[in-house]
């Protein structure tokens, strides 16, 4: 036995099947290499067909416009020159596009980050107004000639406090809140350093504070209606996307020539969740702030901007706003003489509120019911009961937005009229700065005041009633 092999190899057979192998392999490489040699010949033959196709194609059409060439040139004789008929080459092109149309590849543009803006793109035309938190004026875009609204951002503490959060908080709402009826906020543009912003925005020539105070009469109860839908609908639209305005005036809505209204200044709107946050009770413009804000409170929700669409309701019906107080003690007087005083049956809980605690409300309950129907006496029934639902003391008793849109008032006659069926009205805004009425502006940032000693005293605000008398049906005061 040979030294190292093994008493079980079989040499032989182990040759034999490794010349198999060899055998099979070199097999199935001459079968790949027959099968190639196919494919060739077969791509070569087509190829061959589809020139073949081609030059006969090419004949045929050439034919056709040479007959086509002489049969124009045989009625060329006989018309006029003025009738003649040419054949364009271009027909060939056209029906080889036809037959062999070309593939297109399909580019989209990419969005990126880009640059702001400067300023100094747009020409200034006008001052328009000044409010708490910047001004707004009326400029034209230098490149497309575009007329637009510009509204510069009050910086007074940016270098201790950094860029304003209610800046932030406007430009992040408006970019969200895309609707027909909220203004729609074009780009940021820069000035001469990055702590000077500016938000471009459409411009719109009127207000309806401004627009009432040109106004012979007030609108038309149709009008009325169509205006109150739009408002509601944009105010609906922020609190699916959980944004509270919470500076629903009516400076701050806006109006074209087409009947269109636009809901504007987001500068106190800020986002909330359920159950809402703390935050600050010190918002809205006081002609328009809701009770529970009045009386302190810190947790609120979306009821705040339905009593502020309220206060708008009544100042669409009079032309004059409809809670005008001169501080907030004397507004929150004015409120309970509109809508009575609270009780624990009509609002549970009320007394909690911190400026709530220090109240001395009337004893009694007699003629201290709310006399809103009293007050709007050509209101229908339905649209006084409206009314008084967005007026009620007690936010859980207030209608939402969606709820308001479909309510029966803007089922019954007058219907709401047409936007494109409204009057057009001379532009203040595009002229001449503005001419406003004494009104608040919209509270600063700060401390907010508070409701104590004699300044609480709410116990004789309805002592003028006492001189009425009662009646069958209807009351007489006596004068």
């Amino acid at each position: 036995m040979a030294v190292g092999s093994s008493r079980w190899a079989n040499e032989e057979e182990d040759a034999a099947v490794v010349a198999q192998l060899k055998k099979e392999k070199e097999a199935k490489k001459r079968l790949r290499a027959e099968k190639a040699e196919r494919a060739r010949k077969l791509e070569k033959e087509a190829h061959q067909r589809r020139l073949q196709e081609e030059e006969e194609a090419d004949k045929a059409r050439a034919a056709a416009a040479a007959a086509a060439a002489a049969e124009n040139s045989e009625d060329g004789v006989q018309e006029r020159a003025s009738k003649r008929r040419r054949i364009s080459p271009a027909s060939d092109k056209i029906e080889q596009n036809t037959t062999n149309p070309k593939r297109r590849l399909l580019r989209f543009p990419q969005s990126g980050w880009t640059n702001c803006r400067s300023i100094t793109n747009f020409e200034r035309l006008n001052h328009i107004e000044e409010g708490s938190y910047g001004t707004v004026s009326r400029q034209k875009d230098i490149n497309t000639g575009e007329i637009v609204a510009v509204k510069h951002f009050r910086m007074d503490n940016s270098e201790t406090q950094g860029f304003p959060v209610t800046a932030l908080r406007e430009i992040q709402c408006l970019m969200e809140a895309r609707h027909k009826h909220i203004v729609d906020l074009r780009e940021v543009v820069i000035g001469q350093s990055d702590a000077d912003v500016y938000l471009i925005m459409d411009f719109e020539p009127h207000d309806l504070k401004t627009l009432q105070e040109e106004m012979q009469e007030p609108f038309a109860a149709s009008e009325i209606k169509t205006l109150l839908l739009q408002l509601t609908d944009a105010v609906c639209h922020l609190h699916n996307l959980h944004i509270l305005h919470r500076d629903i005036k009516t400076s701050n809505i806006l109006m074209n020539n087409r009947g269109e209204l636009k809901l504007a200044d987001f500068g106190m709107a800020r986002y909330y969740g359920d159950p809402p946050p703390q935050m600050t009770q010190l918002v809205v413009t006081l002609w328009y702030r809701a009770p529970e804000l009045l009386l302190g409170a810190d947790t609120y929700d979306g009821a705040i901007d339905l009593w502020s669409i309220g206060c708008v309701f009544g100042e669409l019906l009079t032309k004059n706003p409809l809670l005008q107080g001169k501080n907030e003690v004397d507004q929150l007087s004015k409120v309970f003489e509109l809508c009575g005083v609270p009780t624990e049956e009509s609002w549970p809980g009320f007394k909690r509120l911190p400026n709530a605690k220090s109240l001395r409300l009337p004893r009694t309950q007699q003629n201290v019911g709310a006399v809103i129907r009293a007050r709007f006496p050509f209101l229908t029934t339905t649209g006084a009961t409206l009314l008084t639902s967005l007026l009620s003391l007690n936010p859980a008793r207030r209608p939402t937005a969606k709820e308001i849109l479909g309510d029966p008032y803007f089922e019954e006659n007058p219907r709401p009229k047409s936007s494109a069926m409204f009057p057009t009205f001379p532009s203040k805004a595009g002229q001449e700065k503005r001419r406003r009425a004494a009104s608040p502006s919209a509270p600063k940032r700060g401390d907010a005041p508070k409701i104590v000693g004699e300044a609480a005293d709410f116990s004789g605000i309805f002592a003028s009633r006492e001189d009425e008398e009662s009646g069958a049906g209807f009351q007489l005061k006596l004068v």
